[in-house]
């Protein structure tokens, strides 16, 4: 029994050093690329949604959309916003504003915001209902451009 403990403590050594080595923060400009990709999950699932508020409604694309959304927004955003993403390169140059990283009050309402309406407009889209899609959809929208117009440098 003795000499079988050996092999698992070796084992055991190898695992908390892989965990440690895992839970090593993720590089500045990889937190870019990943808040980037967000994004643009969340760009594409709007536009299937306003693609079917505006034309022929599809019940089931729009709750795959909105479900998409609503765990996006609820997913924890703010770790993609660490300290040294202010500036710098994902898949391209950030386009955050410094001042996203020092009101964080604002943020914070803004971020809630953006939950808050992606989670109701996930409950509305379940219903079926194209014109209460559209009007949730339209607060969904406000809440983007809200944060776009206070923290998003202009191209």
């Amino acid at each position: 029994m003795k000499h079988s403990i050996k092999p698992l403590v070796a084992a055991l050594a190898v695992v908390v050093s892989a965990s440690a080595l895992a839970q090593q923060a993720p590089k500045p400009e990889t937190l870019i690329k990943w808040r980037q990709s967000v994004y643009q999950v969340v760009a594409w699932n709007s536009a299937r949604i306003k693609a079917n508020v505006e034309g022929t409604y599809n019940k089931e694309e729009v709750i795959r959309a909105a479900n998409s959304t609503a765990a996006i927004a609820s997913s924890g955003l703010g770790a993609l916003y660490a300290p040294g993403t202010e500036q710098g390169k994902g898949w391209h140059d950030t386009t955050v504003k410094p001042e996203l990283f020092t009101d964080g009050k604002r943020v914070g309402e803004l971020a809630g915001n953006f939950v808050k309406e992606a989670n109701e407009l996930a409950k509305v889209a379940a219903s079926g209902d194209q014109a209460a899609v559209k009007v949730q959809f339209g607060k969904l929208q406000g809440t983007c451009k809200a944060c776009h117009d206070d923290f998003k440098k202009k191209d």
